[in-house]
């Protein structure tokens, strides 16, 4: 389900985390971590919310969308996977697609295409 910024301050409540800086405690915790399952499991989360419009000014702000297209030149195949699934749910925002274009994501992502991991390939069937 999409969200809008009632939806969001109803669900955060006065104790939760705004959802900017949630994202941004995401990209930090991708940054500062040596362990390839957790870098994993942030990027496939960020990557579920590379769905929803709503986030997808901060995903700019925060430039997760750079994360994306760094994760896929990794060796990690399953970084590569939810980087690639990433791009490919915000892609659909002209502001997203512009970005990812301008930071050279197109070769990057035909590259994906060859992938021998059948969820790469079909480019973000995650």
């Amino acid at each position: 389900m999409f969200t809008n910024a009632q939806r969001q301050v109803e669900r955060t409540g006065r104790g939760g985390t705004p959802r900017d800086q949630y994202l941004q405690d995401l990209v930090t915790q991708f940054q500062d971590s040596t362990d390839e399952g957790y870098k994993e499991r942030i990027v496939a989360n960020l990557s579920n919310f590379a769905y929803d419009p709503y986030n997808y000014a901060f995903m700019r702000q925060l430039n997760i969308l750079e994360l994306f297209l760094d994760c896929i030149t990794e060796p990690n195949e399953r970084l590569v996977e939810f980087g690639v699934g990433g791009i490919c749910n915000s892609c659909v925002d002209p502001a997203n697609a512009s970005v990812i274009t301008q930071c050279g994501g197109i070769p990057l992502v035909v590259q994906c295409l060859s992938s021998p991991v059948k969820n790469t390939a079909t480019l973000g069937d995650v």
